[in-house]
């Protein structure tokens, strides 16, 4: 599991439906009350950012859980706190770092050609790079997420092997056609995990 905030938030399956969904802490609350030990021991519970299962130890009372939890993930009741609130803090401030940059005497005549100069030109060469590779690792990130949870509770659905194809070829449509009759809960999980999956032009 991730090392950030996001870890605790997730979806609770019972069967092919959803039960609870929201932050760790809610979603084991919820369902050690409102489920029997039988029900407990067929629940799946998803991580939300990586598709992934997450094993929880539902023994005992509610505080015996939760404690257990803590004791796996830290304190994740009061990093998810810390979470919001972090979020509501604004914009860092931001900062100059010079350095030494090494280039050929026809880059640097490039670049001191460009509007603003050498410097504003790497700065936005750079961010343009980033926003590239983020955009694939963004993509990449949501195909592992969509492949995980699949693979868990759809993999004896049909056209499972087929919809699977789809998503690692990017085509959005065709995706949604291999899912479109599988139990609706599994179906809308999936598109939710998926949303980040296909190329902006599929979408």
């Amino acid at each position: 599991m991730r090392n950030d905030q996001t870890r605790f938030y997730c979806t609770a399956f019972l069967g092919v439906g959803v039960v609870a969904s929201g932050s760790l802490h809610h979603v084991v609350s919820t369902v050690k009350d409102a489920l029997n030990d039988r029900d407990l021991t067929q629940l799946f519970i998803f991580d939300d950012s990586t598709g992934m299962q997450i094993d929880v130890d539902f023994r005992g009372k509610t505080d015996d859980v939760l404690k257990r939890l803590g004791e796996q993930f830290g304190d994740f009741t009061s990093m998810e706190a810390n979470h919001q609130s972090t979020r509501r803090a604004g914009r860092p401030k931001l900062g100059v770092v010079s350095g030494e940059v090494t280039l050929l005497p026809r880059h640097w005549e490039w670049l001191k050609s460009q509007p603003g100069g050498a410097s504003v030109t790497l700065r936005k060469l750079v961010d343009e790079a980033r926003r590239a590779g983020g955009e694939q690792s963004k993509i990449r990130e949501s195909q592992e997420a969509t492949y995980h949870f699949m693979t868990a509770m759809a993999g004896n659905f049909h056209q499972y092997e087929e919809a699977l194809r789809e998503l690692y070829a990017g085509d959005l449509d065709r995706f949604y056609h291999f899912i479109d009759d599988w139990a609706p809960d599994i179906r809308n999980y999936i598109k939710r995990l998926a949303t980040n999956a296909f190329p902006e032009g599929n979408l």
